[in-house]
């Protein structure tokens, strides 16, 4: 079956930290553009971070320098290792795999900062 289950979404105080997973089965995730969407309550989602099958990365400035994607490809898993965590950071996190041939979205994983 091919899917992507993401992980590790809770409750964390503002300054906190979580780490995002987002496992693959059926599919080589090394072969797919990854990305991390999030989206806020009454938000638009919102694209967040990309890793590229050459391991490029990218980032929206909301979260740059505080978030970092990685991907493992023995586990066949993408991480989003958040730090500094801020109340608007709140939201349902993402993982979606993109190539020529697929588009596949997790079920997301609610992630919520507050004191």
């Amino acid at each position: 079956q091919v899917q992507l289950v993401e992980s590790g979404g809770g409750l964390v105080q503002p300054g906190g930290s979580l780490t995002l997973s987002c496992t693959a089965s059926g599919i080589q995730l090394s072969l797919y553009t990854m990305h991390w969407y999030r989206q806020g309550p009454e938000k638009q989602r919102e694209l967040i971070a990309n890793i590229f099958s050459d391991g490029h990365t990218n980032y929206a400035d909301s979260v740059k320098g505080r978030f970092t994607i990685s991907r493992h490809d023995v586990n066949n898993t993408m991480y989003l290792q958040m730090n500094s965590l801020k109340p608007e950071d709140t939201a349902v996190y993402y993982c979606n795999a993109v190539s020529r041939a697929r588009d596949l979205w997790g079920q997301g994983t609610q992630v919520t900062v507050s004191s």
